[in-house]
């Protein structure tokens, strides 16, 4: 079997996420292919710098105008959907994702259970959307309760999303507009058969393969939160490695196999300084970052302030191929500048880190539209 190094694997994965190291500026052709590309771009409401969907395609096309994201999802070049989290996702995946939809129809992995008093609400919720269009969840009336705070319309709404009944036909002030799915989906994408359990596993660890560069049968799973873990995957990438779509490769540490596609070279040349959110695909698989990094990924958003190690929201620093550090930031939007409240040297990696860093922060914050950083 083909062995490699762990820097070398390390030098391929980065190399394959296509950071750009110069300002740029994309339309939608660029922000549809990049979400292509990565296979799933994760979506979170933090927006102490910007959304992490921002973030992680400002890394890789630079500026772009936020309602662009809008008119994909409503013109069905893009949809989203569960996938690593809440993701957006190119429309050619749409059909291999009613499997999900048909798994999720009664009942989310967050613990959402989807009950007979509540269907006559849905059916309210839908005959509303069918005669008004696309809605979000402030357009019905209701109070919060529960873990999320959500009133009993949003429950509904969540739970059409879920099943593929509705879908998302872009965001206002990022609240999801819900619309029926024939008029987002195109007739195509909601024809597409549904794929059986194992056929969407095979598919989707090939595309996940495809998306990241190279993972590991867990992290095959955990991109998707698959069942079963590695074992639930490995008799559907065992398929793929027979019938040369994939191949595996053993790391010089000694660590569990690696999934790369047939035919890729094993190696790149990384150069830019990048600094990424929390939430980028690069940083999906804790134990993969800790294993070709040796950089242990944290997020302490949810912590309270006295437990927080490196800061509230803080952006790893790639250089190169390594991660050298942490940068927690703050965008202060009305003085239009990105703040550096602090950096924290990851201290295996020896070297002067602040040209770097100033260079990633200043690309940043013009990406994110700021005029400047601060110290």
């Amino acid at each position: 079997m083909e062995k490699l190094s762990v820097s070398a694997l390390r030098r391929f994965v980065v190399s394959h996420q296509h950071y750009t190291s110069r300002f740029r500026r994309g339309g939608a052709a660029e922000l549809a292919r990049a979400i292509s590309a990565l296979g799933a771009v994760q979506l979170d409401s933090i927006s102490t710098v910007d959304r992490a969907h921002r973030l992680t395609l400002a890394t890789r096309i630079g500026a772009f105008d936020e309602r662009e994201v809008s008119r994909l999802l409503r013109e069905g070049s893009i949809f989203e959907y569960w996938a690593h989290e809440a993701c957006l996702l190119p429309i050619a995946d749409y059909g291999m994702f009613k499997r999900r939809m048909r798994n999720l129809s009664d009942r989310h992995w967050w613990g959402r259970e989807r009950t007979r008093e509540g269907r006559a609400l849905e059916r309210e919720v839908l005959a509303r959307i069918r005669d008004e269009g696309a809605l979000s969840a402030r357009a019905f009336e209701g109070r919060g309760e529960g873990m999320w705070g959500w009133k009993p319309a949003k429950r509904a709404l969540e739970h059409l999303f879920a099943a593929g009944e509705i879908a998302i036909a872009g965001r206002h002030a990022f609240q999801r507009l819900y619309d029926l799915s024939e008029r987002v989906i195109p007739r195509a994408a909601l024809e597409a058969p549904e794929p059986g359990e194992e056929e969407f596993r095979r598919r989707f660890a090939l595309r996940a393969v495809q998306g990241r560069g190279a993972l590991t049968e867990a992290g095959i799973a955990e991109d998707c939160r698959l069942a079963g873990g590695a074992g639930g995957i490995r008799p559907r990438v065992d398929e793929l490695v027979e019938e040369g779509l994939l191949r595996r490769v053993e790391l010089e540490d000694g660590g569990p196999k690696v999934l790369v596609c047939s035919g890729v070279e094993l190696d790149g040349a990384p150069s830019a300084a990048v600094l990424l959110s929390p939430f980028d695909n690069l940083l999906w698989d804790r134990a993969f970052v800790r294993r070709l990094f040796g950089f242990d990924h944290l997020i302490e958003v949810y912590k309270r302030p006295p437990e927080r190690t490196y800061g509230y929201y803080v952006l790893p620093l790639l250089v190169a191929d390594r991660l050298v550090g942490r940068a927690d930031l703050k965008a202060d939007r009305a003085r239009g500048v990105l703040q550096i409240r602090r950096f924290t040297p990851h201290p295996p990696v020896r070297g002067r880190h602040e040209e770097p860093l100033l260079r990633a922060a200043a690309r940043l914050a013009r990406s994110l539209g700021l005029e400047g950083i601060e110290r």
